[in-house]
């Protein structure tokens, strides 16, 4: 079989945004200091995953600036929009002159160093699973000076996350292929943020076999591979993406498509932006794929 996972692309701009925001997130880095931050700093998020992460710890008041990708919280939209993910202005960075820029790998590393230049403390983060959450949650509870609720809401997550795990020690695995995108067909890898959201909510990703975070492949590899779940993370223009999928040729022999388990309208960043909601974004999943069982949570 031919092009089964292809690996030498030409990647569209919107999808490459898509693929950037799938690695916003949460392991802290070294930290870049331009002096010490007040107890109370004001902060600029450059990252959806941080800005929802601030205001969940109750820091969202000391938000005074963010991107235009940070949409939740809904008060977020009150915060001044200062670029878009990965992109932020510097001239409104130097005029806003925060205490701390938060963010996480941007699209153009000499932003960051644009960014120190400018005289301001840098923090960075990086997310590979959903353990690193409650890690980022406590550092930026110290950072904002909220560490009771960023404490309290970490270990709420990793008790959550200890119970999804020892559930799913007891489930007989279904295998799940989560199509990102569908032109071209991409989905998530072994070291994929989604392949951690698959295992917790007791499923197989298809994709495991491959050890990357998220790549191209052909509608042939899935067929071979047989999913009994299709997820698709993308909303369709044409139809919704579940029948655009069921109608595909050659994928009436899918398990997935057989048994009536292809399933879209999913709110994506649930599952595709690690954050303080990612217990209903495993609760979700789980209930997609054991649809026949009682729900998690």
């Amino acid at each position: 079989m031919q092009n089964i996972v292809r690996t030498k692309i030409s990647i569209p701009f919107f999808l490459l945004s898509f693929l950037l925001l799938l690695a916003s997130g949460c392991t802290q880095k070294p930290i870049n200091m331009a002096g010490k931050a007040p107890a109370k700093p004001r902060i600029v998020s450059l990252a959806p995953s941080l800005t929802e992460m601030i205001f969940a710890i109750g820091a969202g008041d000391q938000l005074v600036g963010r991107t235009s990708a940070c949409d939740w919280p809904a008060a977020a939209a009150k915060v001044p929009v200062i670029g878009s993910f990965g992109q932020p202005s510097l001239e409104l960075l130097a005029a806003i002159r925060p205490d701390i820029v938060v963010d996480v790998d941007l699209a153009d590393e000499e932003t960051g160093k644009k960014i120190s230049a400018l005289g301001l403390q840098r923090e960075t983060f990086s997310c590979k699973s959903p353990d690193d959450i409650p890690v980022v949650l406590r550092k930026l509870g110290k950072l904002t000076g909220h560490t009771r609720v960023a404490d309290s809401l970490a270990l709420s997550i990793t008790n959550g996350l200890e119970e999804f795990k020892e559930k799913a020690q007891h489930l007989t695995k279904k295998t799940v292929y989560l199509e990102i995108w569908d032109d071209p067909f991409w989905t998530g890898g072994e070291k994929s943020y989604t392949s951690a959201l698959i295992a917790y909510a007791g499923g197989k990703n298809i994709g495991d076999i491959v050890n990357k975070d998220y790549f191209e492949i052909s509608q042939e590899w899935v067929i071979q591979k047989n999913p009994d779940i299709i997820a698709c993370m993308y909303m369709s223009k044409e139809s919704s993406a579940a029948n655009k999928v069921i109608t595909r040729p050659g994928w009436e022999s899918i398990r997935a498509v057989k048994n009536h388990q292809v399933y879209d309208s999913f709110d994506n960043n649930l599952f595709l932006r690690p954050g303080p909601r990612v217990l209903e974004g495993i609760a979700q999943l789980y209930r997609t794929i054991y649809s026949d069982e009682t729900p998690a949570r």
